[in-house]
């Protein structure tokens, strides 16, 4: 299977809002591209990649988060809306469109999704710690949020003169 390029930021369409998938592209295009998605995911070694991260500007994600204590969460969210949020966590967090930069991001610790599958029914999902961090990383790229925009104006500083640096470098493409 072949894999897709993931854009790397500042590219724009990381920064739109992504167009809704509507009742007539739930075909075997999207399947195929959901197929490729996870398999760029996994080439890369990242646990979510929405759409945008892909090119392509459009409400979808996917995501293969581990568990401790069961098998991974592994989903492909259409359409994902975010229902509810409570708590609060912050850690560490690194996006595949931002090769080699990790920061200490602020999220919220459980989220309640809804979204359809590949065949356009919908389900709902109540999740808590590293999954709630990447449904929200993830919805985020669907609505042309990036995680520099989630750290606080010094760190949001900071990484930009480091993304400059490394795009000098040739590092960064």
């Amino acid at each position: 299977m072949s894999l897709l390029e993931i854009v790397h930021y500042p590219d724009p369409v990381l920064l739109k809002i992504g167009k809704p998938v509507v009742e007539e592209e739930f075909n075997e295009e999207l399947r195929q591209t959901v197929d490729k998605m996870f398999a760029t995911m996994y080439s890369a070694d990242g646990i979510g990649l929405a759409a945008p991260q892909v090119g392509i500007s459009s409400r979808f994600f996917v995501m293969d988060v581990p568990q401790d204590d069961a098998e991974s969460i592994k989903v492909a969210f259409i359409n994902p809306r975010i229902i509810h949020v409570e708590g609060e966590q912050f850690g560490d967090e690194g996006c595949l469109s931002f090769p080699g930069l990790f920061q200490a991001v602020k999220r919220e610790m459980r989220v309640v999704v809804r979204a359809q599958d590949v065949g356009g029914d919908e389900f709902e999902m109540d999740l808590n710690d590293l999954a709630a961090r990447c449904v929200l990383h993830e919805t985020d790229h669907c609505d042309g949020i990036v995680f520099l925009d989630r750290m606080s104006p010094l760190k949001r500083e900071l990484s930009k003169r480091k993304i400059r640096k490394l795009r000098e470098t040739g590092v960064w493409a």
